[in-house]
């Protein structure tokens, strides 16, 4: 950023409100005193087309100062919030509007620079586990065609490969974890859009929906990936019923899903959105369902919460600001 002199807010403002004042009182006196000379109708149009062109002048300082910058930090904003390529502004007009934006393009930056991290950190993992995964499947495979094994050999070689496949099972959930924090659902839906799917998808379950018509700030698609794992847990914990209500509030829509199944222990209810942390492990669950929900959710300013109470109840909440 240019280190030149820049005004302050209150000093545009202020010239801006003096200006225009000093150009009426400047308009009266020189009326006043053209009038007799050149005629009252000529010296009010002369004096007219001067007070508009100085008041002009002041309007395109004001554009200059502030308008444009704030429109630039926009569109930087906006380009950045969609993840495509943008340049800093290259106006920043006043004092504040100047270390606003250099805040705001610092904070653009060190996300970017974290979300960079966290996902060049799980392609490591992810790519260095790869190789010795698939040296276990192999040599697992390599025994069990031998043959020969007796049942202690047998079990221990049935316990290593289901190790390896719960390994494995982790490190897909580990990267589609990573993908929830980048991908972008922006856009609106409707619970009406997606009933008819996720009924198929999950026929076991009655499917209730209250507020379908509710417009809800995220695209269909991460809304169904969103609904369809808290279905699948419905399921998996025994439910028969799920309720989706969606409502308006004045901090932003409101979407809640209820349901008839077995609920969570009250020791597990602060752990659930923990990455890794279930209580399914030897059926196969990898504990990412919900860390993953809330990754995706919180990449679009929404908020999920366990609600209190006996029975499964989510609250996911989104912010009345965002409009895709």
């Amino acid at each position: 950023m240019s280190r030149r002199w820049r005004p302050s807010l209150a000093f545009v403002l202020g010239g801006a409100l003096a200006g225009t004042l000093a150009l009426s009182f400047t308009g009266l006196v020189a009326l006043r005193y053209l009038g007799p000379a050149v005629g009252f109708r000529t010296a009010a149009v002369v004096l007219a087309l001067a007070i508009s062109a100085g008041t002009a002048g002041l309007g395109w300082l004001l554009l200059r100062l502030l308008l444009r910058p704030i429109q630039a930090l926009e569109a930087y904003a906006q380009a950045r919030e969609k993840g495509a390529p943008a340049s800093p502004p290259a106006h920043f007009g006043t004092r504040e509007t100047a270390t606003t934006a250099v805040r705001v393009i610092a904070m653009a930056e060190a996300l970017q620079d974290r979300e960079a991290t966290i996902r060049a950190f799980t392609d490591h993992v992810t790519h260095e586990l790869k190789t010795p995964v698939a040296a276990i499947r192999a040599a697992t495979e390599l025994l069990e065609d031998g043959g020969g094994l007796g049942p202690d050999d047998a079990r221990l070689l049935s316990q290593i490969d289901s190790a390896r496949a719960q390994l494995e099972a982790q490190l897909a959930a580990l990267r589609r974890a990573a993908q929830a924090r980048e991908m972008r659902h922006l856009g609106h839906s409707r619970l009406a859009d997606l009933i008819t799917d996720l009924s198929a998808d999950f026929p076991a379950l009655d499917i209730a929906t209250e507020g379908a018509s509710l417009r809800l700030p995220l695209a269909a698609e991460g809304l169904r990936i969103a609904l369809a794992q808290l279905l699948r847990n419905a399921a998996d914990h025994g439910a028969k019923r799920v309720t989706l209500a969606a409502s308006a509030t004045e901090a932003g829509p409101v979407l809640e899903i209820a349901d008839d199944g077995s609920g969570i222990a009250a020791g597990n209810a602060g752990r659930i959105f923990d990455p890794f942390f279930t209580t399914r492990r030897e059926t196969g669950g990898t504990g990412m369902g919900l860390a993953i929900v809330r990754n995706l959710l919180n990449a679009h300013r929404a908020e999920i919460l366990l609600c209190d109470g006996p029975a499964t109840r989510f609250r996911i909440t989104f912010d009345a600001g965002v409009a895709h």
